[in-house]
């Protein structure tokens, strides 16, 4: 795990931060976080049945198009064929599917690991279509790995549950009762108060 800028576990009964510290940095172990957040914040109030995360991310993903994996290219005007190059492998398997959902598995030919091809119908707009087709969207996927953290780590019967990610901001906030909108207004704070940290 990267080492994080800030990790504070804080509740009224001091063992148990301790024990919640423990817990939610194996779960940031497990899910392979550390180089996504940067600071982290966990409130516990038992007596209120309360448990709240505030986390500040070390920046965000921008979405990965075809373009940014390999390149597209005319490979044949008259029977226009566009033939991709695929120079990073690691979203092979997505782009794979979207294709095959556009072009039919029978539509797509891939003579080589890396070389795929396609017959197409307007050639100028499918391929600029081609090159901004998004393969991945890393800040949806880091959303659901917070989201599970966060929950793994929340007591056991906090079955009420909010949580928001805005721009490099998570917070989320659990309870066994109805959440208080001061409760969430809290966990917002947290953030703030993390963000005045750097």
């Amino acid at each position: 795990m990267d080492a994080l800028e800030t990790f504070i576990v804080e509740s009224t009964v001091q063992s148990e931060a301790d024990a919640y510290k423990s817990i939610v940095a194996d779960i940031i172990t497990e899910l392979v976080l550390g180089g996504a957040i940067g600071r982290i914040k966990v409130r516990v109030r038992p007596e209120d049945s309360l448990y709240l995360m505030a986390v500040i991310l070390r920046g965000s993903q921008p979405k990965v198009k075809v373009s940014d994996m390999g390149s597209v290219d005319i490979t044949n005007q008259i029977t226009k064929e566009v033939t991709i190059s695929i120079e990073q492998e690691k979203y092979l398997p997505e782009l794979l599917e979207q294709l095959w959902a556009k072009y039919g598995r029978a539509g797509v030919r891939q003579p080589e690991r890396k070389t795929l091809i396609m017959t197409v119908e307007d050639l100028d707009n499918d391929v600029e279509e081609l090159r901004n087709i998004v393969v991945a969207d890393p800040q949806k996927t880091l959303q659901s790995r917070l989201v599970e953290m966060a929950i793994r780590s929340t007591p056991e019967g906090f079955r009420v549950r909010y949580h928001s990610l805005d721009g490099h901001r998570f917070v989320f906030a659990a309870s066994e009762d109805i959440l208080k909108p001061e409760w969430i207004q809290e966990a917002r704070n947290i953030a703030e108060e993390l963000m005045e940290d750097e």
